[in-house]
């Protein structure tokens, strides 16, 4: 760790130049705004649908990540980071409601006892940092960054506020005296508890269990007009403590550190990941961290699975179908052919997913993988008409994927799912001939799922990947990607004579 670079973000080692910049259909193409929600499920408060859609797009950002989180997999860190969060949840609760208040003393009060939750926190996360001493560059400069801050003369001055204003209160007594529409306050100089003797006479009647008559304490923190009426009255019998507490809000009103604030926000793009995944990995599906590169184009994972469809088969996802693969050489572009249902779709979101979560720093769902860093992922599957646009189907998939071959670059992943099903196959091998020439052309990574053999073997940059079936049962799908030349042809014949329909058996038939 360069001891000159200081604490920007746990995100973002430097300050950041991305931008938010994805398209939300490739979202939905991918299943991805369905995995997103689901990580960001019950963290409304911490705002993290920007940091999905912001990816990166250098490779030391992206191990700047992988280290934090391999630093959080050290429980005794995640447990420091999660009470920390827990403390930050409940002072931003009491700042809400002080906000929310009419009394002034109450509201100043809510304010004090934030403060303290906030101190607290802070020196708690600090100490344990200082034990744990992460080797993350990001962990690394973020203790760094609480140890001056703690010893600050603004932390300090904090702390020591909120512990003598805090004591003063405290230390406040006073008696009520109601006698029939009237209340009065004093201080409370030693009088007798009568509450106390009353229990005391009354204990030998306690024999047995009987109904409890006494009135509970309303819940709510507002104050009615009588308790607010009692609570100006303390206030004027201790006007210096009182005081204290209003130069306490006056002086500490910005006592919240932005960066810490921004830390709190920050780490949850972490926590909230690990505990979405933790389940799946319960059920023996594998994560990893990827060896990224923006250089090579040499693709290979083991063991990958779709994450959208894991998280719809919780608790059973242990038994998903996971699939290889791998490009070498001049190979850009895995061209998926087979039998209808048989994974081709789900082995073509699986590939942009496992790009787009390694460029946002996350674990993916597979055994290892090595990735390149693209700049954009871009998707082109079917839609649904739109008569606002006055464009045929075909038509408007024509123009949409001019727009991303517009787009694109030699940096960029595509993936194409059942494209130009909707025209002829005499169009849909023109067009789509025409498509991967154009991706060969960029050089990009990508994936063409279609119908149409004769572009899995288009050229020197396209992989034949076909979805298999079970040998002695054609119509039974392993849901296996496999490369191997497009065969479909055989698919049909084998269905064909497994329900004796081959040109042979029904002329037997016929003749029997």
């Amino acid at each position: 760790m360069n001891p000159e670079v200081p604490f920007n973000s746990i995100l973002f080692e430097r300050p950041s130049g991305e931008v938010q910049r994805e398209d939300p259909s490739m979202f939905r193409d991918l299943n991805l705004d369905q995995v997103f929600a689901a990580v960001a499920s019950g963290r409304d408060q911490y705002d993290l649908m920007p940091f999905f859609a912001t990816p990166l797009r250098d490779v030391r950002a992206v191990e700047y990540r992988h280290e934090v989180q391999l630093d959080l997999a050290d429980d005794a860190l995640a447990k420091a980071v999660a009470d920390f969060a827990l403390a930050m949840r409940e002072m931003r609760e009491n700042l809400g409601l002080a906000a929310r208040l009419r009394e002034r003393y109450q509201k100043e009060r809510w304010f004090l006892g934030a403060a303290g939750v906030y101190g607290t926190a802070v020196t708690a996360l600090t100490d344990a940092l200082t034990a744990i001493d992460p080797g993350s560059r990001g962990f690394t400069a973020f203790r760094r960054y609480l140890t001056d801050y703690t010893q600050s003369e603004a932390f300090t001055g904090l702390t020591a506020d909120v512990a003598r204003v805090t004591s003063a209160l405290d230390e406040v007594r006073y008696c009520v005296l109601i006698k029939g529409n009237r209340v009065r306050v004093t201080r409370y100089e030693g009088e007798a508890d009568y509450s106390a003797e009353v229990q005391r006479t009354f204990a030998k009647f306690a024999e047995r269990t009987v109904k409890d008559y006494r009135v509970g304490f309303r819940g709510r923190a507002e104050m009615d007009h009588v308790e607010a009426r009692i609570l100006e009255l303390v206030a004027r019998l201790y006007p210096e403590v009182f005081q204290s507490l209003d130069e306490f809000c006056a002086s500490h009103a910005e006592y919240l550190d932005e960066t810490i604030r921004v830390f709190d926000r920050e780490v949850q793009f972490y926590v909230a990941y690990q505990d979405f995944t933790a389940p799946m990995r319960a059920a023996g599906l594998e994560f990893c961290y990827p060896v990224m590169s923006a250089d090579t184009k040499e693709v290979s994972v083991r063991g990958a699975f779709d994450l959208a469809l894991a998280v719809k088969l919780m608790p059973k996802a242990g038994a998903m179908v996971c699939n290889d693969f791998h490009l070498t050489g001049s190979e850009r572009i895995f061209v998926v052919t087979g039998p209808n249902h048989g994974g081709k779709t789900t082995f073509a979101r699986m590939f942009g997913e496992l790009h787009y979560l390694a460029s946002l720093g996350y674990p993916v769902p597979a055994g290892e993988a090595a990735l390149f860093l693209p700049d954009r992922v871009f998707t082109h599957f079917e839609r649904e008409e739109d008569l606002a646009t006055l464009r045929g189907k075909f038509e408007d998939e024509l123009v949409r994927i001019k727009g991303v071959l517009d787009e694109a670059t030699g940096d960029s992943v595509l993936v194409m799912n059942e494209s130009f099903a909707s025209t002829t196959l005499r169009d849909a091998l023109f067009v789509g001939e025409r498509v991967l020439d154009r991706m060969t052309a960029l050089g990009l990574l990508g994936v063409y799922v279609t119908f149409v053999d004769e572009l899995a073997s288009r050229n020197a940059a396209c992989v034949s990947m076909v979805g298999t079936v079970v040998p002695d049962n054609p119509a039974e799908r392993t849901l296996k990607i496999v490369r191997k030349p497009a065969d479909g042809l055989a698919y049909a014949a084998a269905i064909a004579g497994k329900y004796r329909l081959t040109y042979r058996q029904l002329k037997e038939r016929l003749a029997s």
